[in-house]
């Protein structure tokens, strides 16, 4: 479900309402990501019960779209195996998403995505994953792949990218090559024989368009000898424009900031 808190002008919290009760449980993807859009409507991403399958609950694997006070609920977009990380971008008020694409098809296929959300957008999960390569169980038609959504951003496979931050326009607290940004943390894989993932990665933008590929930005969690020492699953910017990253491994917060 989805609740909300009234909050007074003494920031005291008022009672739990819940305003979306209808939405599943569970699933292999258990965790729902909420986000208020540029038009004051809720968007829910539930992600899919599965790694690949045929979903028969329109729910899963899809982003759904309300009003304030949670009436009128309808399917925003599907075939987003799940999307964890929902973001407006301050350039244009598109909503941004990342997407974890489905495992077991290979060590480097198929990449993790960053999409566009479009009203009625189809993202070709589970018959077609990142815009071109037909899944090799559901996509065996000429047409999988027709009518799909273009990723933004394609990124190494089995990364799992989770949460996602714009650097805003107007911050200025790290160097200039840092500003002008997109920030996703790489929450890391689990089942490639070389682990990949466990940093946070910055996307270049021009105007609020991709420029350019992921690169490194913080890094470290992954030792040499494939130990791990945390797992990157949220980044956020603070109003001094200086980032804010969680591990929720250890369950701790980091403060990254530019130091000149």
């Amino acid at each position: 479900s989805i609740a909300r808190v009234q909050l007074g002008n003494d920031l005291q919290a008022g009672p739990i309402e819940r305003i979306i009760t209808d939405l599943p449980d569970g699933g292999q993807h258990a965790t729902r990501t909420v986000l208020i859009g540029p038009d004051n409507h809720i968007y829910v991403s539930i992600g899919s019960d599965c790694n690949v399958c045929q979903e028969s609950n329109p729910y899963r694997a899809a982003v759904w779209v309300y009003n304030l006070d949670g009436s009128h609920g309808r399917l925003y977009a599907k075939g987003l195996r799940n999307a964890v990380g929902m973001q407006i971008n301050p350039w244009n008020k598109q909503i941004w998403v990342t997407n974890n694409g489905r495992d077991l098809m290979g060590e480097n296929t198929p990449p993790e995505t960053v999409y566009t959300l479009t009203d009625q957008g189809d993202y070709g999960w589970p018959r077609c994953h990142a815009g071109n390569i037909p899944d090799p169980q559901f996509g065996q038609s000429a047409d999988a792949c027709q009518g799909v959504q273009k990723p933004l951003v394609t990124m190494q496979a089995h990364s799992a990218p989770l949460g996602l931050a714009f650097y805003p326009p107007n911050a200025t607290q790290f160097p200039e090559q840092y500003q002008n940004s997109l920030y996703i943390a790489f929450h890391g894989s689990w089942n490639r024989s070389v682990p990949t993932g466990y940093k946070v990665v910055r996307v270049p933008l021009k105007d609020g368009k991709v420029a350019g590929p992921a690169e490194d930005f913080a890094a470290g969690w992954l030792q040499g000898n494939g130990s791990v020492t945390g797992r990157p699953a949220g980044v956020t910017v603070a109003p001094d424009g200086t980032l804010f990253v969680s591990d929720d491994t250890h369950n701790v917060i980091y403060h990254i900031w530019y130091r000149g």
